[in-house]
């Protein structure tokens, strides 16, 4: 191998590893199985919620996540592996939301595990974090609990101006 293949290489490793470092929530999948149509709407759904997922070759996965400082997830790094990943803050649960709503559809992707906000999480934990509504859905469901008092005096009030109609008839 040239030194230019291994220099464009440990460059590679290098930028993945800083995307890694600022990731707020990191999946590991298996995704084989999926069809390309399948693989394609997957990544555009992740693209429009700004979550990326990448295909690496396992040697550059490891080697990435020793450089990014993260530890633990190198018995997932075997076959074929995407790495899912997310810095947005603001919403961690988008990229298990996705990635599950997919391994329910089609039953050829597996979550090997991953990380959130620098904690290693099981499968399971990330379809127990993929059931919690999004960061839309949580601000939506606040707004119906602030509202709900305001409708219901508005309602009271306007029994009682009702009744007082019917009462001065």
């Amino acid at each position: 191998m040239s030194k230019a293949a291994i220099a464009e290489k440990e460059k590679f490793v290098d930028a993945f590893a800083e995307e890694l470092k600022a990731a707020k929530a990191i999946l590991i999948i298996d995704y084989l199985g999926l069809t390309v149509e399948e693989v394609t709407n997957m990544r555009k759904e992740l693209r429009e919620n700004d979550v990326n997922m990448k295909v690496v070759k396992n040697t550059y996965l490891r080697r990435a996540a020793a450089k990014a400082g993260i530890e633990g997830l190198d018995d997932t790094f075997v076959g074929p592996t995407a790495v899912i990943y997310t810095d947005n803050a603001d919403d961690i649960t988008e990229p298990a939301r996705i990635v599950s709503k997919y391994e329910d559809d089609y039953d050829v992707i597996d979550i090997k595990g991953g990380m959130l906000e620098g904690k290693l999480t099981s499968k399971e934990e990330i379809k127990e974090l993929a059931a919690i509504p999004g960061r839309e859905g949580l601000l939506s469901m606040l707004v119906s609990v602030l509202q709900a008092p305001v409708r219901n005096f508005a309602y009271a009030v306007k029994a009682v101006a009702d009744s007082k109609d019917e009462s001065a008839e």
